[in-house]
């Protein structure tokens, strides 16, 4: 689990970086995980070879998973790459 947030707060370090925007889709809502953190999860679980959503909700760390759920992780996920 830790090794997960390590790796996570690096690719979130380097994506900032890159991009000051933090959310790219508008929202009527703010949401509790901001775009370029649900892009730095899902990168983070790329590269830890994560294929499946059960999979990663299971090892996803308290401070992440309370913030989103399961289905809106992945209707928010396919917007964002497919947009």
């Amino acid at each position: 689990m830790s090794n997960f947030t390590t790796k996570y707060e690096k690719i979130l370090e380097i994506l900032k970086q890159f991009e000051t925007k933090s959310n790219f889709l508008n929202q009527i809502r703010r949401p509790r995980l901001s775009d370029i953190e649900l892009i730095a999860v899902d990168l983070t679980a790329e590269s830890l070879s994560i294929d499946f959503e059960y999979q990663l909700f299971r090892v996803l760390p308290n401070s992440l998973s309370s913030r989103i759920e399961r289905s809106v992780y992945n209707r928010r996920r396919r917007k964002l790459f497919f947009y």
